[in-house]
Parts: C-alpha cells; structure tokens; sequence
C-alpha cells in the first residue's frame, strides 16, 4: 500500500515549477486549509438563493417537488463529493475536471463549462437584481416620502460592492462573506416565515391556482418547476468548494465536506420548508414572487430582512463568481500564455461584474428569469450530470438499485430541463408586455 501511496505521490506531482505557481496563484487551487464547517456555510451560501423567497410562490403541487428535489440534490450532491477522489492521488478541483475524467479531455468541456458558465453567470446576474430590488425596497420603507429612485441605481450600488469585493483572491479569502451570508440567509428565512404567521391567514384567501384558464395554470406549474430548481443550485460548485479542503490518504477531503454538506441540508430545509409552506398556507396564490414584497409591516423588520437579503446575495455572487474567474483565469494564463498578475486580474474581474450589472439593469425581470434558467441549465448540472458521470464511470449492475435509483433522477432531471424554461419563457413574455 505504501509503496503504491508513493508512486501515486510520485505520479500527481508531474507538474513544472511555473504549473505549480499557476496553481497556487488560481482561485480553486491556491489554498487547501478549510475545515469541514467552510463547506457548511459555503454550501448554505451557495444553496439557499433569494430563490427561497419565491418558493411558497411556487406552492401547491410544488410542495412534492419541494421535497422530492431536496432528496436527489442531497443524492447528487453525495456523489459529487464521492468523486471529488475517486482517482487515488488525484483531486477533481473543478466541475469540468471530473467531466473530462468521465467523457474524454474534449466531450467533458464541451458538456459541462457551457452548463456551468451558464448557472454561475446567471446566477450572478439574478443576484444583481435581487440585489438592486431590495435596496430599493429597504429605501422604499425607510423613507416612504422620498423621491423614488429608479431600480437601475440600486443595482449599479449593489454592483459597487463587487467592484471591492471581486479582488479577493480565492475561495478561502472570500469565507468570512460567505459565512455573514449563511447566517442572513437563515435570519431572512426565519422572518419570512415569522411575519407570515404573525400576519395569519389572510381573509378570502384561496388555494387554488391563479390562472382561470388551463393553458395559464399549467405553464404556471411549469414555470414553479423552475424556481423549485432554482432553489437547489450548489453542485456547480461543490467540488470547488471541496477543493479548498486538506486531504491525505488517512482522512481524504470527503469526509469534512459530507458533514459539512449535512449541516448545509439541513440548514437548507429550515430556511426552505417553513417559508414555503406558511408563506402559501397564509396568503395563498395572491402571494408576490418575492414573499418579502406581500409583506409589507411591520416596516422596521421586513426593512432588516431586505438588507439581510442584501447581505446574503453579496455573499452567493462572490460565490458562483469564483469559478468564472478561475475559468477566465486559468484560460488567459495557461492557454493564452499571459503572465499571471495584479492587472490580469484586475481587468478581468472589473470586467465581468460590469457585464453581470448590465445584463441585469436590462433584464430585471426576476421570477420568469428565476424559471427560465432554473430548467435550462440548474436541471442537468445539478439533477442529472452527476448521475450520467456516475454511471459512466462506476457503470453499476443493470437494474440494481444504484443503476435504478441514477436513471430515476435522469428521468426527472431531463423532464425538469424541458418543461420548466416554457413556463420561465412565458412568463418573461408577459412580464416584459
């Protein structure tokens, strides 16, 4: 064992002096010292989106879906933090790694970076929003007599943050943001929920659905699908965030990053479940996209709750940020050669955060946005890519119940990608008439 432990050893370390200070100096790989609670709230930051605020908007049948997605993400989930190792002496550090491993150097690319690239812009860029609408709504309530200021500045005041805050250099500079964003996250949660009940059902409420007519209701549902996928987004970067872990042969990362993962889930459920299903089970389907709007008193706490909101999605953008910048990064200095450097980085992260502000200032139509990309691209990257590398990799027994329980999660992660961005579409027609 030991003598194969070394030639491993021997094999991973193949890299020049100037690959290993690339390495160092890339946002993934640049620091391995996080404990197993990084991962927890990382994965909080990550998971809990201002999504949940637009769940109990996607209430009804969406309870079951709800559930079910908790349940095969955690599953997903697992598997990707199974396979952050699964080569001994080789760490998979970014999503399109672990493709590559599973479909060949090019396929692997070709599948997962646009899906991912995808998730993490439009992450970002509904983050901007969020971002932007709740300073403004914090504005709103705490000045009810002021001049109204136009939705566009309160995003380009959130975007200012990240002008700062994209320098940070790695995933390990960015946990104390992320962590103040986990906690915001649970308090936002917890107020959502708390102002609901302390509201009490509403006179007249109904639970049907809203639309009267069947085509209305069932790319309703649809566009529901959508935030309800939305509301799961951590797997696109899981194995970033398990890459910031120390791992030997004795205690290999994926022991730290599954309780973290735990810790997260349940988290997760306590932000997620009670907002749901107060938030429905008060207002029903008169409810706004976003719960904190139908709430409008007591002024002071749903004002606290818009900049907590703030707070957090500071937190998610640095994030699903990071990997883009890896990715920007790592292009510019190992395929185009540039020498890695402050002014490197320094443009390109300016760069992209004013294109994530401007594509928000020009869609700044939240849920259909919400449901649109939460089918399109959050379906594959976290629903069934990590079936399909499982399978393709560990290729279980036909019909044991590894090889049922993956195709199962295929099925419904496929059907999710088609169905959800019908309803995202339509609904981003009729919000932008």
């Amino acid at each position: 064992m030991d003598s194969a432990q070394e030639n491993n050893d021997h094999k991973v370390d193949t890299r020049t002096e100037q690959e290993k200070a690339i390495d160092e100096w890339l946002p993934v790989t640049s620091s391995r010292t996080a404990k197993w609670w990084y991962s927890a709230f990382h994965n909080v930051t990550a998971m809990v989106g201002a999504g949940v605020l637009s769940l109990p908007h996607a209430m009804g049948p969406g309870v079951v879906i709800l559930v079910l997605s908790w349940i095969i993400t955690l599953y997903t989930l697992w598997q990707m933090v199974e396979m952050h190792e699964m080569v001994p002496g080789k760490r998979f550090d970014r999503y399109h790694e672990l493709g590559q491993h599973a479909f060949g150097e090019k396929l692997g690319l070709y599948i997962v970076v646009p899906q991912q690239l995808v998730v993490e812009v439009g992450t970002c860029i509904i983050y901007m929003v969020t971002g932007g609408q709740s300073l403004k709504k914090f504005h709103d309530l705490v000045c009810s007599d002021c001049k109204d200021i136009k939705q566009t500045y309160f995003i380009m005041i959130f975007a200012s943050a990240h002008f700062l805050l994209s320098h940070l250099p790695n995933f390990h500079s960015i946990s104390g943001v992320s962590m103040a964003a986990a906690v915001m996250s649970l308090s936002y949660s917890t107020i959502a929920w708390t102002a609901s009940l302390d509201k009490g059902v509403q006179p007249g409420v109904q639970y049907g659905y809203k639309s009267h007519s069947t085509a209305g209701t069932v790319f309703g549902f649809l566009n529901a699908l959508g935030s309800v996928a939305f509301a799961y987004a951590g797997h696109n970067v899981v194995l970033e965030i398990q890459a910031t872990i120390p791992s030997t042969p004795e205690k290999p990362s994926k022991i730290p990053m599954w309780r973290g993962v735990i810790v997260a889930y349940i988290i997760v459920a306590l932000c997620y479940f009670p907002v749901a299903l107060i938030g429905y089970w008060m207002f029903g389907n008169s409810i706004d996209e976003n719960i904190l709007i139908t709430l409008e008193k007591p002024v002071w706490l749903i004002a606290m709750a818009n900049m907590f909101v703030v707070v957090h999605v500071i937190g998610g953008y640095q994030i699903y940020a990071m990997p883009v910048f890896d990715m920007l990064e790592t292009l510019l200095v190992k395929k185009l050669k540039f020498p890695p450097s402050f002014w490197l980085r320094f443009i390109t992260r300016n760069l992209y955060v004013a294109i994530t502000m401007f594509l928000a200032i020009t869609f700044p139509f939240f849920d259909g946005l919400l449901g649109f990309f939460g089918g399109f691209a959050f379906a594959p990257t976290t629903y069934f890519l990590p079936c399909i590398i499982w399978l393709a990799i560990y290729k279980p027994k036909k019909f044991s119940l590894s090889w049922w329980t993956n195709w199962i999660c295929i099925v419904l992660g496929v059907l999710l990608m088609i169905l959800a961005p019908i309803g995202g579409l339509r609904q981003i027609i009729i919000d932008a008439k």
